[in-house]
């Protein structure tokens, strides 16, 4: 017998919608198949084989996060094709800061009600951001919770699992004093700091398709642009350079995240006039009145990752990075001292 339930879908539960969506987001899940992806989705539990070849001793490191409030400029807009790169993107450049290899991800879709085209678009966007990253999307949950949210509404939030050769874990035990920081561009707010964002706009259906000169398109555009995802380059970068430390600067910014890749009695002294300010945040702060210690303690600033690296590997280290198609900076430099991070 066809599964259907008319009693739950009088509660507010279409479990055949559920069936449409997964049917409507097959091609999608395809695009992301990598060597080592052994089911595929639709079972209870996503199958993966990873390769140790090579490896003295394998580590996972794993990984989970989600979009946060900027899911509300895509209710707004009514779009929703790339909210799923952004889930990836704070799952997979959390777990490259340890130098590891993203292998899978799975996503978890909470909603009002299950609307398989926008499940669907929903999904495109994660696959996307599996592509970006090389890793292979195996598996996810989308639930219907009629009663808790409007129909209309939804979150999103994933999980990932890296593989990393114990011997080549990044973890700034390494670093001393006189290594280089380089700032890898971000493009744009990326997915953290959406309550403070929302607040300074006064976001709504009336103005979120503003058009702001400073930043040549209109602030939805802008504010849904998705989250860099650094794991190629950064793969990259790490296969040719020493890399002691690395740290992705997501909510808290600079005076949050940069100390957590601080070893004991070493500071990162940041050059604030070699920070490649991004338009959106001078809007931000102008508009929101916003003291700069502020501004680096909630958002990115336009730097999306700080790489520690020796002195003599710094300019390389750039070059790599920008031929990546992943703009970089020399931002600042490791001193003595127990502050975490300084900005000058």
């Amino acid at each position: 017998m066809k599964s259907f339930s008319e009693s739950y879908k009088n509660a507010g539960v279409d479990v055949t919608a559920g069936y449409k969506a997964v049917e409507l987001m097959k091609d999608h899940v395809a695009r992301t198949k990598i060597p080592g992806v052994v089911s595929g989705i639709g079972g209870f539990g996503g199958l993966f084989q990873p390769d140790f070849a090579g490896m003295s001793e394998p580590v996972l490191v794993s990984g989970t996060d989600g979009v946060g409030t900027k899911i509300k400029i895509a209710f707004l807009l009514d779009k929703h094709d790339t909210v799923g790169i952004d889930c990836v993107a704070m799952c997979v450049n959390d777990v490259v800061c340890s130098g590891a290899r993203p292998l899978f991800f799975l996503d978890y879709i909470a909603c009002g009600k299950n609307i398989p085209e926008k499940i669907a678009q929903i999904v495109a966007g994660v696959a996307e951001g599996c592509v970006q990253s090389g890793c292979a999307l195996i598996g996810g949950e989308t639930a219907e919770h009629p009663g808790m949210m409007p129909e209309e509404e939804y979150d999103l939030a994933g999980f990932t699992v890296g593989l990393v050769d114990r011997a080549k874990i990044i973890d700034g035990s390494r670093l001393q004093k006189g290594d280089v920081l380089i700032g890898l561009e971000s493009t744009g707010v990326h997915s953290n700091g959406f309550s403070l964002v929302r607040k300074i706009f006064d976001i709504n259906e009336k103005n979120i398709g503003r058009y702001v000169a400073e930043l040549g398109k209109s602030l939805g555009e802008e504010l849904l642009t998705p989250t860099k995802i650094y794991v190629k380059p950064m793969l990259e970068l790490i296969s040719k350079c020493d890399v002691k430390a690395v740290s992705h600067i997501t909510g808290g910014g600079f005076y949050e995240n940069i100390p957590r890749m601080m070893k004991e009695g070493l500071t990162a002294q940041i050059e604030k006039s070699k920070v490649p300010v991004r338009s959106i945040f001078h809007v931000l702060q102008k508009e929101g009145n916003i003291p700069e210690h502020d501004m680096f303690n909630t958002f990115n600033m336009g730097v999306g990752m700080c790489v520690a690296v020796p002195a003599v590997e710094a300019d390389k280290a750039v070059e790599i990075l920008n031929d990546a198609g992943t703009p970089a900076h020399i931002i600042g430099e490791v001193v003595e001292g127990g502050e975490g991070v300084v900005l000058c």
